[in-house]
């Protein structure tokens, strides 16, 4: 049966919600825009007189198809050139979900993302759902049918294998501009004193170029250890533009929730390095390169208003 403007407007009134519950549970912005159009589909093809709850059949077909899905994204991941990060998400992208918070902020950040693929897709899915959106281990129960007690029992085991001992603070874009400024005016100064002041002393350097870019293949460990890497990577060099297609201009922006280094080239978003930062001090240096996991990024970043760069054609 053909869908009615209201029933489309129904779904599109959930797109956004979808989209975050598909990001948070796949760590892709590309797959998660699938999983979303697959349950448009669903969404067509249904008996819809017979769903009491469009909002709860909808988060139900999703949940679902991306929990199936995530099977065979780890069979991909396992074989994946270099280190795996997930996709970066800019600010003003409503992929972002709620950030109300605390555990909503941190639900969506890169090291969580990344902790959470050490759960097993049923884990995933509650911890999502209940942290990120607070469903109620009831709904989450039918959703993943499941009973309520083993819910409830699933989600306090995921959240002790992603608890990341930090708290993380909201960041406004003045605050993510003091960071970024202050970060990038380290790393080129030439020297490594500068950035070893700004790291914590375990801080960690991890890129994904995903085998199109080049990146380390290990992640970088110890305050001294990533200041240099840094301090190398910082250094111009004709080499390094044409990697990226040619001068990058510099911004200032924030990824995930966390101030980010906005690498921009011909108008085309060609790098995202996130700082995560934990009690004043950067704990980790996350860079994303692979131009498959730039193209959301990219979307949101020409359609907004992003001011002048920190630095122009490096």
């Amino acid at each position: 049966m053909p869908l009615s403007p209201h029933e489309v407007d129904r779904f599109e009134a959930s797109r956004a919600r979808l989209e975050a519950i598909a990001y948070r549970l796949l760590g892709s912005a590309s797959e998660a825009e699938d999983a979303v159009q697959e349950t448009f589909l669903r969404w067509q093809a249904a008996d819809r007189e017979r769903i009491e709850s469009p909002e709860a059949w909808l988060t139900k077909v999703l949940t679902n198809l991306c929990l199936n899905q995530l099977t065979s994204a780890r069979a991909r991941r396992e074989t994946y050139v270099g280190q795996w990060l997930p996709e970066p998400v800019l600010e003003g992208d409503p992929m972002l979900g709620p950030a109300e918070t605390a555990e909503q902020r941190e639900s969506v950040s890169l090291a969580v993302l990344t902790l959470m693929e050490r759960l097993s897709p049923v884990e995933r899915g509650v911890y999502v759902l209940r942290e990120a959106f607070s469903y109620p281990h009831a709904e989450i129960a039918r959703i993943l049918d499941i009973t309520e007690a083993n819910c409830q029992q699933i989600y306090h085991r995921a959240k002790g294998h992603v608890a990341s001992g930090r708290t993380r603070a909201a960041v406004d874009r003045a605050a993510a501009h003091r960071i970024v400024t202050e970060f990038l005016a380290a790393a080129d100064s030439g020297e490594t004193e500068p950035l070893v002041r700004m790291l914590t002393a375990d801080a960690i350097s991890v890129g994904d170029g995903g085998g199109r870019i080049p990146a380390r293949p290990r992640p970088i460990v110890g305050a001294t250890a990533v200041a240099k890497f840094l301090r190398g990577l910082f250094k111009p060099a004709d080499s390094k533009r044409a990697l990226l297609g040619g001068p990058i201009d510099m911004y200032a922006g924030i990824a995930n929730g966390s101030p980010a280094l906005i690498g921009v080239v011909g108008g085309r978003v060609g790098a995202v390095m996130e700082l995560d930062v934990a009690d004043g001090a950067v704990a980790a240096v996350r860079s994303v390169v692979n131009p498959d996991k730039l193209v959301r990024a990219d979307r949101i970043w020409n359609g907004a208003e992003p001011g002048e760069p920190l630095v122009r054609d490096w």
